[in-house]
Parts: C-alpha cells; structure tokens; sequence
C-alpha cells in the first residue's frame, strides 16, 4: 500500500507534511481504511501514480489526462486558496529577469525554461496562453522543476518559465534570492489544480471524506505553511478539456 504527496513536498515544508499526512492516516483510520504509516518518497512518479496499491497520491493535470484517466480514481483536488480563482482551480505564474524590459506578449516566443512535457503548469499552459495570443513557444530548455526554471530564467539561461502559483509562494518564502531576481508578466487562465487519486479498487468517497477532516483538522502553524484551504471536488471533464500542445525538440539548460 502506497501513499505520497511530492507535488509540494519541500524539504522546507516536509514535517508540516508528514503532519498532514499523518491526520490524513488517522482520519481514513476512522473509515476503516488501512494506510501506510508513513509517505513514500520514491522519484518514480509514474510507477507509483499507475501501482494497484495506491492508497493516495497528487499528481498534475496534464498526466491525469494524458495518461492516468481511467486508470485511477479522482478523490479530490487540495484548494490552496489563491485569489478570484474558483476553488481548487490554480494557475501558472509567468516569471521574467526582474531586469528585462517588455510585457508578456513580448515575451511569447522567446527561450522558455520547463520543468518537463508532462506539466501542466510548466509547459501546457503557457503554450496554450502562447497560442491564445497568436504565437507559440519553440525555443525551449527541459530543467526537471518548476525551482530550477525559475533559477534558469533569474541566471538568464532562459527568457520565460510558467510557475505553478502554489510553486511560486513556495519560491518566495524559501527561496528569496531566486525570487528577488524574477518579476511576474502575468497569470495564465485557470484551470483544475493537482488533483488526489487512488486505485480504481479503492473507495474514492470515503478518501475524499478523510482528506477533507485531515484539512480541517491542521493547526493554524501548518495551514498557514501548506496554504490548505479545504477539498474541492472537480469533475474529470474539466481536465479532459483542457488542450495537450505536443513536445517539441528541447535544448539542455545549460545551452
């Protein structure tokens, strides 16, 4: 039985989460629903997202819908409360060298840093606000996370780079040097955050219930830290309608 939470898992913000995940425990407990004592932390996203013994686990959007759809069971997405936006919902935060001139559209073709194809946030995103404009992006350098995007465009190795909102406070509370250095263009549209899943043999409902009191139960301390405000409840429809652009032929972040 498998359970993980490495969307936000920080090293800054890990025992707030191991909190978090332990009233998640005690709450599926009260479910009858046996759970791990303790998260896994393996890299193999994709090995642990598809393994029949998923309890829980976030994953992003854009394999939810690419790959995961079917395959699993939503249980719900985390709200993390960021402004005008509906519940659950997020958006990617288009980040510049806090010295380089222009506006977004100036920017809408220019090198942008990813953190990989399969981000929403990173990489679907700001090539669906690209092509909203009339434009898209083609030259483009793969980092492997939203932090190292970021470092890539304050260091000037790249122009541009979508950082997932909740991502982005991270950045600015723990990483003030990298931060200093960038300045917002702009939001992309919203659309459904990273949303919680569990094997299709396992009752999704009775999860959802638990993550939902684990929440309501946080102190103040790790609310305020996570930024949890509640379980919000997104049909599959709303991430299947979202647009996939196709990957394209990227440079290394050191070119």
């Amino acid at each position: 039985m498998i359970a993980c939470l490495p969307m936000y898992d920080w090293p800054q913000v890990r025992a707030e989460t191991d909190r978090y995940w332990a009233l998640i425990r005690d709450a599926l407990a009260a479910e009858n629903i046996c759970a791990p004592a303790h998260l896994s932390r393996d890299p193999d996203l994709l090995a642990t997202w598809q393994n029949p013994g998923l309890l829980l686990a976030q994953t992003c959007g854009m394999p939810y819908r690419t790959l995961l759809h079917g395959r699993v069971k939503l249980v719900g997405t985390p709200d993390y409360g960021l402004p005008d936006i509906l519940a659950g919902y997020y958006y990617s935060e288009l980040v510049a060298h806090v010295d380089a001139p222009g506006n977004l559209n100036d920017f809408i073709g220019r090198r942008l840093a990813i953190n990989g194809f399969d981000s929403q946030s990173g990489w679907a995103a700001p090539q669906n606000h690209a092509s909203a404009a009339g434009g898209r992006f083609t030259d483009v350098i793969v980092t492997g996370a939203h932090l190292e995007s970021a470092r890539a465009v304050a260091d000037g190795r790249a122009d541009i780079a979508g950082i997932d909102a909740v991502t982005w406070r991270l950045i600015r509370s723990f990483e003030p040097r990298t931060a200093t250095r960038l300045r917002s263009l702009g939001q992309t549209a919203p659309t459904p955050g990273l949303p919680l899943i569990t094997s299709v043999a396992n009752d999704h409902v009775a999860i959802a219930r638990a993550v939902s009191s684990a929440i309501a139960a946080l102190s103040a301390g790790d609310r305020g830290v996570l930024g949890l405000h509640g379980l919000a409840l997104i049909e599959a429809d709303a991430y299947l309608a979202i647009p996939t652009p196709p990957a394209i032929p990227a440079k290394s972040p050191s070119d």
